[in-house]
């Protein structure tokens, strides 16, 4: 593995203080219905276990997994899906939990995969956006932080599958 030299970019207070905030705004808007909550593997399983926490409606839990950087520190822009949902979304709210949005390829794919199996709703959520870096144009719904064009690694976040369990972001400072 290589050794990189990290600052730490969102400390791990911020991050559970933006995710309550989160957190509080889908409880309003979900309030007495049910939702499917949507995590995006792997690098947002942290921040949709914090983030599913801290709704307070009924929610059931789906995963869907999908790589577009192949190990490298920028999008390949091609997206490979590694695990689909296990179950029928037709009719259902369901809440697309996402760890960072770049290029805006990924979460486009993610949302016209999803809406074209029919839910009553969809609602997208990123904590991290990079908005320098969008190739293509994405609306997402609800975004935690809008940060620049840098690579960064925890809460889920990773390099090679390394540093994801920072409990904080940071950024990357240099590779070795």
């Amino acid at each position: 593995m290589n050794k990189l030299k990290l600052s730490t970019y969102i400390a791990a207070e911020d991050l559970q203080k933006k995710v309550n905030e989160m957190g509080a705004t889908l409880t309003k808007k979900f309030k007495d219905k049910k939702a499917i909550a949507v995590c995006v593997l792997k690098g947002s399983f942290v921040f949709y276990s914090d983030l599913i926490r801290s709704i307070d409606t009924d929610i059931t839990c789906e995963f869907f997994g999908v790589s577009s950087y192949q190990g490298n520190t920028q999008s390949s822009g091609e997206v490979k899906v590694t695990l689909d949902l296990s179950v029928p979304i037709e009719g259902e709210h369901v809440i697309l939990i996402e760890d960072i949005v770049d290029t805006g390829i990924t979460m486009n794919y993610l949302k016209a995969s999803l809406l074209a199996r029919k839910p009553k709703s969809l609602t997208t959520v990123a904590l991290l956006e990079k908005p320098e870096a969008l190739k293509v144009p994405c609306e997402i719904d609800l975004v935690g932080f809008k940060i620049p064009n840098d690579f960064v690694v925890g809460y889920g976040l990773d390099y090679q599958g390394y540093y994801r369990n920072l409990p904080y972001i940071a950024q990357v400072q240099n590779f070795q």
